[in-house]
């Protein structure tokens, strides 16, 4: 009834609007004239009752969205709490159980805070005191009143030790879920890049693989870890954006592999690490853009590699690194353009290898370093010095 009426008055005012008001002394109206008129009306009012039930819809829609998310959120708070639970049982199988949940957990978040929280409480569990392996412990047979029995001390350690495997399994369960996650690529089911990855002091003495990641936003830190043992690839990822730490990290067993990787447009840390064993190869990599850090690094052991990797672009500081042991490698490496600086840095023992490096442009300088200059740079660098490259004053040979 209430659309007639208003269909009504929308055909009155169209009416008048033609300046037919005066109809009985004026033009007279025809039938398809008035018939056209109603439509129209009818068309308005039809119109406008659809616009608001859109409006009506729309606004139904955004309120069912809004319960959705919070019947979602409060769904993912209670099996938070229950992961977060199990990853604090004394059962390493309940914490295992744990640390799955909260993978999944982090998977099908309704929002990427959400996300990140579950990401944060794994990484919290690894920054936890990390126990060695226990040793095995002797009876004290020098004093009669020790009741113990030699065999009860095997058990005991053997129990000791097969728990210590249990909860290294879950640690180790933790990283290569984090690995894992980082190589599927941005925006696509289960993928965490973008996520901040806090591993702070963390030891890690297995295998992780994040092999073609991309690390282009968010912070993903690795200050003060620990590689020990395993291997750890970073093979052909590419560092585009947001912040990589390795800062006051120990490289000291296994391998940690750079090689093919991209380092552009962001910043990369290695300030203050120490290479005290193992091998980290930068075999192939390219910098291009952006800053990566050197900076006071201590090469005392091991060997690092950054043979036939090109430095086109970007900035790579070594200021004040102390190359006192091991061998670190520059063979075949091509400076061609940006920054590489050796500033203040010393060599003062070990193997530093600049055979058939390539200077064909950009800047390197080893302004005030110390020590004997490294093997090969100065056929590298070759007759005469190019102004791109300065060496410290002590390499120059005397002037004639």
């Amino acid at each position: 009834m209430s659309a007639v009426l208003v269909a009504g008055g929308v055909f009155y005012g169209l009416v008048a609007l033609l300046d037919f008001k005066e109809i009985d002394s004026t033009t007279k109206l025809d039938a398809n004239t008035l018939f056209d008129l109603v439509k129209l009306s009818f068309g308005v009012v039809a119109g406008a009752g659809a616009l608001v039930a859109l409006v009506v819809a729309y606004r139904r829609q955004r309120v069912d969205e809004a319960g959705a998310h919070r019947d979602a959120t409060r769904l993912h708070t209670e099996r938070f709490s229950q992961a977060v639970d199990k990853l604090g049982s004394d059962s390493p199988a309940v914490r295992l159980g744990g640390v799955h949940a909260l993978a999944g957990l982090a998977d099908d978040a309704p929002d990427d805070n959400l996300r990140q929280t579950c990401i944060d409480v794994l990484c919290a569990y690894l920054q936890l005191p990390f126990t060695p392996a226990p040793e095995a412990a002797a009876p004290d047979i020098t004093d009669p009143t020790n009741p113990s029995d030699p065999t009860t001390l095997d058990s005991a350690h053997q129990e000791a030790h097969h728990r210590y495997l249990a909860l290294r399994q879950v640690r180790h369960t933790i990283l290569h879920l984090i690995a894992d996650h980082y190589r599927r690529p941005q925006g696509t089911h289960r993928s965490w890049q973008g996520c901040d990855l806090n591993l702070t002091g963390v030891t890690i003495d297995c295998t992780m693989d994040f092999s073609d990641a991309v690390f282009a936003d968010g912070t993903v830190d690795f200050s003060r870890a620990v590689f020990s043992d395993g291997a750890v690839y970073f093979s052909r990822a590419v560092f585009s954006g947001g912040a990589v730490r390795f800062g006051d990290a120990t490289f000291c067993g296994g391998a940690v592999y750079f090689s093919g990787a991209q380092f552009r447009d962001s910043t990369v840390r290695f300030g203050n690490a120490a290479f005290s064993g193992g091998a980290v190869y930068f075999s192939g990599a390219v910098f291009s853009g952006g800053t990566v850090h050197f900076g006071e690094a201590v090469f005392d052991g091991g060997a690092v590699h950054f043979n036939d990797a090109s430095f086109s672009g970007g900035r790579v500081f070594f200021r004040d690194a102390l190359f006192s042991g091991g061998t670190v490698n520059f063979r075949g490496a091509i400076f061609s353009s940006g920054l590489v600086n050796f500033r203040d840095a010393v060599f003062s023992s070990g193997a530093v290898y600049f055979s058939g490096a390539v200077f064909s442009g950009g800047t390197v300088h080893f302004i005030a370093a110390m020590g004997p200059v490294p093997n090969g740079l100065i056929t590298a660098v070759g007759t005469p010095i190019p102004p791109t490259v300065v060496l410290a004053a002590v390499w120059l040979p005397p002037a004639t």
